[in-house]
């Protein structure tokens, strides 16, 4: 019997693990060349695994929740028997032993053209046997012919309602078509635990802690927070009128020249950003370390602009490629993609590095300020606080102003007091009266700051 092993694949980017999200097939299914097998995440991202092969799933080595190292078995395959896709005709149809029909890939969406439209075959479920061996639980289990158990049969839906109330799909005996699991099955199945699990649970809470094991976008955001704490890190802080700006974008909900875009706060002050940083190469150019003890500062060509989002697994910060080249338009359009993308788990590995300097909005969670900490291998980055009506003097009187706190972090290795102090001066200038940002660009601008003074 012709079998190939599929190894979990290095998805890029140095991730050396995954864990399997959901199986979109299960033992018995027969499956195409590229169609999606499984759902898995990593610490940046949920993506998906096309099948290197054409056959049917023999052994799912790896239940859903379970972190698989790259390299180790995920899935084996049946090359020939019943179930298996025929070959198509030609000389180069054939397919050998694992490892013989072409190098394990390295990336996702790799592979070549399905052979074959159309919707892929199923294996009909082998009929469970009139005495079948119980489990330890009680529960009826059927195995495979070569004496793995098949995963029980559901369908994604009810498969992600069982792991949110925690129900084992396994303990469960379906009352489908075939056996198949179904919603119900489930919802009998929670509320049965619930009685049973009573006491256990008060027994849990007595202790007084619970353990949640770190995985995912969590833990490498651990990990990032504590590579950026090797950086010397300064901040510095600029509360601003904003009003001209806000009276900016309720003009432009209108204007035909937005047409019809819908600019955010945080789009106007990424452009205003991106306008001035030009004037401020500090800010772009990232601390390089050498072998030898040698370093180097670099500047990129382009600005890879860092937005971070907050989701449902964790703090991403996925970037807008080349940001600086946008429009205001433009820029609003690709930040409303990105956390679109981001917040559904679908940001791809390449967008979550190499960014050039970061802004995140603690405004929306109604924070005034705070100290936002380096994103590792980024020079700054800048926090945005919430814009509010405020006390405030404007033309010699006192009067209600849309006020907001700007605040900066920066790696003091690469940016000096004087830099980031200046370059915050003049952001909070543009966002008090957006008509300066006519004068950007062209030759930076010479300011009347003592620089003995600066910080």
């Amino acid at each position: 019997m012709a079998t190939r092993e599929f190894k979990l694949p290095d998805l890029g980017e140095g991730l050396t693990e995954s864990e399997v999200v959901e199986w979109r097939v299960a033992v018995g299914d027969a499956v195409e060349l590229n169609q999606v097998i499984a759902e898995v995440e990593t610490a940046k991202a949920l993506v998906e695994l096309p099948s290197p092969c054409a056959g049917v799933v023999r052994v799912l080595h790896a239940e859903e929740g379970q972190t698989v190292e790259v390299g180790e078995p995920l899935v084996t395959f049946d090359l020939s028997g019943p179930g298996a896709p025929e070959p198509a005709p030609g000389p180069d149809s054939s397919v050998g032993p694992a490892g013989e029909d072409g190098p394990e890939p390295n990336l996702v969406g790799y592979g070549a053209r399905p052979a074959r439209t159309g919707r892929p075959a199923r294996r009909r479920r082998r009929d469970v046997p009139a005495a079948p061996a119980l489990a330890t639980n009680g529960v009826s289990s059927v195995s495979s012919p070569d004496g793995h158990m098949e995963r029980p049969r559901s369908t994604p839906v009810v498969r992600a309602l069982a792991r949110q109330r925690g129900i084992d799909l396994a303990t469960i005996t379906g009352t489908g078509p075939h056996g198949r699991i179904t919603r119900d099955d489930v919802e009998s199945a929670s509320s049965g635990a619930a009685e049973v699990e009573a006491p256990a649970a008060t027994a849990r809470a007595a202790g007084g802690e619970s353990r949640t094991p770190v995985r995912g976008v969590r833990r490498r955001t651990a990990a990032a927070m504590v590579a950026s704490a090797a950086a010397p890190q300064a901040s510095v802080f600029l509360t601003v009128d904003v009003t001209a700006s806000m009276e900016l974008l309720a003009r432009l909900k209108s204007h035909p020249m937005a047409g019809g875009q819908r600019i955010t706060v945080l789009a106007l002050v990424a452009r205003a950003v991106l306008a001035l940083l030009p004037n401020h190469p500090a800010l772009t150019s990232r601390w390089a370390d050498l072998p030898g003890g040698e370093a180097e500062i670099v500047r990129p060509a382009h600005v890879n602009l860092g937005i971070a989002v907050a989701t449902d697994r964790g703090l991403v910060v996925p970037h807008v490629p080349a940001a600086d080249t946008l429009s205001l338009t433009g820029l609003a359009a690709a930040l409303t993609d990105l956390t679109t993308t981001a917040r559904a788990g679908r940001t791809t590995p390449e967008r979550l590095v190499s960014g050039t300097l970061t802004i995140t909005n603690v405004g929306v969670f109604g924070v005034d300020a705070g100290t936002p900490i380096l994103n590792p291998g980024e020079p700054a980055i800048l926090a945005l606080g919430q814009v509010a009506r405020r006390p405030w003097e404007h033309d010699g009187e006192v009067a209600l102003r849309q006020v907001t706190t700007l605040s900066l972090t920066f790696d003091h290795r690469v940016v000096d007091g004087e830099q980031g102090a200046r370059f915050l001066a003049e952001l909070g200038a543009v966002l008090a009266d957006p008509a300066l940002v006519l004068l950007l660009g062209g030759e930076p601008a010479t300011g009347t700051t003592d620089e003995s003074e600066a910080p």
